[in-house]
């Protein structure tokens, strides 16, 4: 368990990105809520990513 959620950052990260991809895919271009969505969840996962590495660093 410990393991998935030190990878969970760049999970969000991933994901989010995904969600972009196939928003353009799909034209749902003019749709601001999905583009809200994965832009959220990469800034979720940055800060998620940085807060993990930062507890786990011995400095």
């Amino acid at each position: 368990m410990k393991k998935l959620l030190r990878h969970s950052g760049i999970a969000l990260v991933v994901i989010g990105g995904l969600t972009l991809v196939a928003s353009q895919l799909a034209g749902w271009t003019d749709i601001n809520g999905v583009q809200q969505a994965g832009l959220g969840l990469i800034i979720a996962g940055i800060f998620v990513h940085v807060a993990i590495v930062k507890r786990q660093s011995q400095y």
